[in-house]
């Protein structure tokens, strides 16, 4: 009898183990990936193409409608003014002055014991 259930036990061991140990369904991995992970560190290069929709697609006419030198000069015109309101901004005291300290007005100079700590420009004054 204890041999009969001894391999009855270890049939059933060898069972439960051979199905533990069988192949579990995997999930399907993507094709591209959003985010890159170990198995594919980088992004994969897609091409991106437009749909070929057959003869139902019309050319477009390759004629110029603006006048690109005339748009450039505008845009030089822009730079040089925006350049020359800079310039003329830059003379005033403000910028131009060092005891300014970066103050949009001059700091008053106090007595040492009335000083105060600027957070702005962190000198006492």
């Amino acid at each position: 009898m204890p041999r009969i259930s001894l391999i009855l036990l270890l049939v059933l061991c060898a069972t439960t183990a051979s199905f533990a140990q069988s192949k579990k369904k995997q999930k399907k991995v993507q094709s591209s990936p959003q985010q890159p992970n170990s198995l594919t560190p980088y992004f994969p290069a897609e091409d991106y193409e437009p749909e070929k929709k057959g003869k139902t697609k019309k050319s477009k006419s390759r004629k110029v409608t603006h006048n690109a030198e005339d748009e450039h000069e505008a845009r030089m015109k822009e730079v040089v003014k925006a350049h020359r309101k800079a310039e003329k901004e830059m003379l005033k005291p403000q910028y131009a002055d060092f005891t300014y300290f970066g103050h949009k007005r001059k700091p008053k100079k106090h007595k040492p014991g009335k000083m105060k700590f600027c957070k702005e420009c962190e000198i006492w004054h």
